[in-house]
């Protein structure tokens, strides 16, 4: 066995060894150079199916995910395979420490190893595949302990329990899109995200992007409030982080331009019209909002027989508005080119709206006439008379 071959089994005797002791978080092979031209990266989980721990490979093409389950045994030598000859980077992640192996364009393999302070002890293996103990981000991120979410010995502060869980189940989602969009290949990314408020969300995001993916990820975060504005930013700066910013602004009256990745939380009522329509007109792959005061068609909605008994209670207007809002947002977006879902996700900041829109660009875009005709039909049937993306759209002739 050659040095090269010897350090390979070291890294894949650390990798067994931290599935033995329950301390695998993940292990993620990128610097692909093999022969598959979409083929992005590939991350490796340990899980236990009908008893038997194995190992779970999820392969990230340029708009699909393919994904296979192997014993261990199996899966260690997929590992082998893998190694050196299709990726030139390996990282695996164990709550003390990140071991990465690294093949020069020479072929020549090397071990680094990162000491990682604080975070939580990985949980056994369960067949419920761990997916309700996984977590994307890690305590031990710096930016978590500036805004308070963790402490000094960064272990989580127990009043910041329920903003840890959304922080990952909001990056949860944005890495799905990810690997379902456009973007799956990207090497760089420019994110926009309005109403960034504290920026748990925005930090958590670009940390994702830049430390566990290793993309160029540009991030802006914009607020209206400046003291939020100047309290991100000054950690932005005491950690030194590159590629992410903040400024003050409104999404009503931001300047145009290009952008990847468009979120908005919490915008509340026809700013997250302006947000999407931001979104649209900068070409993003993934439009990400969390609508809030649904305010535009509650008053000009009629009450057509025979829902006139139903809608003549304020809470059900209330409800239908809302519903018939996101609705309408979502066929919109579908008719400029996305596949977009409507879905509950946990309450962002503390509050019953728990709604998002997830907009991801289409390889090919459908044929928008019949859906446009879908919106003018509900409009006709409830007698709205605007909806504001619409009418954004039709100014600048996108419908």
């Amino acid at each position: 066995m050659d040095t090269d071959d010897a350090t390979r089994e070291r890294f894949i005797a650390a990798c067994e060894a931290a599935v033995r002791d329950g301390r695998f978080e993940r292990l993620l092979l990128a610097g692909y150079r093999g022969a598959s031209p979409d083929l992005k990266r590939v991350a490796v989980r340990a899980i236990v199916l009908r008893g038997q721990p194995q190992l779970s490979f999820t392969t990230s093409h340029a708009r699909r995910d393919e994904t296979q389950n192997l014993p261990l045994a199996e899966g260690w030598q997929m590992l082998r395979t893998l190694l050196g000859r299709d990726f030139a980077n390996a990282h695996l992640h164990t709550p003390q420490q990140e071991l990465q192996l690294a093949y020069s364009r020479k072929g020549r393999a090397s071990l680094r190893t990162g000491v990682r302070r604080g975070g939580e002890a990985a949980a056994p293996l369960t067949a419920a595949h761990n997916r309700d103990k996984a977590r994307l981000l890690s305590l031990d991120r710096p930016f978590l302990a500036r805004l308070g979410v963790t402490d000094a010995q960064q272990r989580l502060v127990p009043a910041m329990a329920r903003k840890w869980k959304q922080i990952n189940k909001f990056l949860e989602t944005l890495d799905a899109a990810l690997n379902a969009s456009p973007l799956a290949a990207a090497t760089r990314i420019e994110v926009l995200d309005f109403g960034a408020g504290k920026g748990y969300l925005t930090f958590a995001l670009h940390d994702h992007l830049r430390h566990a993916l290793g993309r160029d990820a540009q991030v802006t975060g914009v607020e209206l409030r400046p003291e939020l504005v100047a309290l991100c930013n000054g950690i932005v700066d005491q950690l030194g982080l590159q590629g992410l910013r903040f400024e003050q602004g409104d999404v009503g009256s931001y300047a145009p331009r290009a952008v990847d990745v468009m979120i908005a939380l919490h915008a509340c009522d026809t700013a997250t019209d302006h947000a999407i329509h931001m979104g649209i007109r900068g070409g993003a792959a993934i439009i990400c909002c969390a609508p809030c005061c649904h305010q535009q068609l509650r008053p000009q909605l009629l009450q057509p027989h025979p829902l006139r008994p139903i809608l003549r209670h304020g809470v059900h207007l209330g409800q239908e508005a809302e519903m018939l809002t996101d609705g309408l947002r979502a066929l919109l977006l579908d008719a400029c080119g996305y596949d977009t879902q409507v879905f509950e996700f946990v309450s962002l900041e503390h509050t019953a709206k728990n709604k998002m829109l997830l907009a991801v660009k289409r390889a090919q875009p459908r044929d928008a006439a019949p859906l446009l005709a879908q919106v003018r039909e509900v409009k006709d049937f409830y007698g709205i008379r605007e909806q504001c993306l619409e009418s954004l759209l039709q100014a600048d002739a996108r419908i």
